[in-house]
């Protein structure tokens, strides 16, 4: 999302715990804010630009210094994406059955919730002041599955919470915030073919992604990082942005709306997908889905 913000022009502040000189608990030394900003400017050419800033969103001194910060040396914020989570590291999909809650630890499950809803309170908390001073400022919160695919229960339960709330969030900060001009909506992609998903989930890469679907056939319903980069961008270039307030929006989704396709030419609707193949199990098929 940083980097198509960039190739569109923006000036982007990339934020977060894992640089070149520390590493969060997530554990993924490959992907650091400075290589991020890196990616923007190569992207971005004379346009836009990629700063970072080693930013710990569960600490308001650090994201107010942030704010500070843009504030000194733009004037203005116009785009907020609290893209907040890591909470991966605290749970077990390879296990067949997810455990109930009295099952869990619960300092991992309290750890969970501070990651994925709590960062994102401070953040919003801290940010919105700034966003809000002009008008045409846009929040978007960023989660794993629309509203309609998360009314499904998606065990364990805190890793339920943590991907529902950012899409209660949007609805709610989208109420205060349209008296402001401005608007909130929240915005999943589809399965992502981050590198974590590849070189972990799956032992592959970018280039032989399709391998994967021998094991995990739907898996051919997955998408770039660059595509819901593209639905951001769609979004921040909308005068018409307001329509979506409140809104649970996917890159799928999107795409139809906007025009926009994956860096393959393909437009998957990976939730439409999963909800109408996969969930019913039916054999895995994309046609018509991407």
């Amino acid at each position: 999302m940083a980097v198509e913000l960039g190739r569109a022009g923006a000036t982007v502040y990339v934020t977060g715990r894992t640089t070149r000189e520390h590493v969060s608990e997530v554990g993924r030394s490959t992907e650091t804010i400075e290589e991020t900003a890196e990616l923007v400017d190569a992207a971005a050419g004379v346009a836009g630009r990629g700063i970072a800033v080693p930013t710990d969103h569960l600490e308001p001194a650090q994201v107010r210094a942030l704010v500070a910060r843009i504030d000194r040396e733009q004037g203005r914020l116009d785009l907020l994406v609290n893209d907040l989570w890591g909470g991966d590291v605290h749970l077990d999909f390879t296990t067949e059955k997810q455990p109930d809650l009295w099952e869990m630890d619960l300092d991992k499950g309290l750890r969970i919730m501070r990651l994925g809803i709590e960062s994102h309170l401070v953040t919003s908390h801290c940010v919105l002041p700034l966003l809000v001073r002009n008008p045409g400022g846009l929040l978007v919160e960023v989660t794993d599955g629309t509203e309609e695919y998360n009314r499904r229960y998606r065990k364990p339960l805190f890793y339920d919470l943590a991907k529902a709330a950012p899409i209660r969030m949007a609805y709610d900060l989208g109420e205060e915030l349209k008296e402001h001009g401005c608007t909130a909506v929240c915005v999943t992609p589809g399965w992502l073919r981050s590198e974590a998903m590849l070189d972990t989930a799956f032992h592959v890469t970018e280039e032989n992604w399709r391998d994967a679907c021998e094991h995990v056939p739907h898996f051919a319903i997955s998408e770039t990082p660059t595509y819901v980069g593209r639905a951001l961008v769609a979004l921040a270039a909308d005068p018409d942005v307001a329509r979506w307030n409140g809104r649970s929006l996917s890159s799928g989704g999107l795409a139809q709306e906007y025009g926009f396709t994956d860096v393959d030419g393909s437009a998957p609707d990976a939730w439409r997908y999963l909800t109408e193949v996969e969930a019913q199990g039916k054999p895995a098929d994309v046609t018509g889905y991407r």
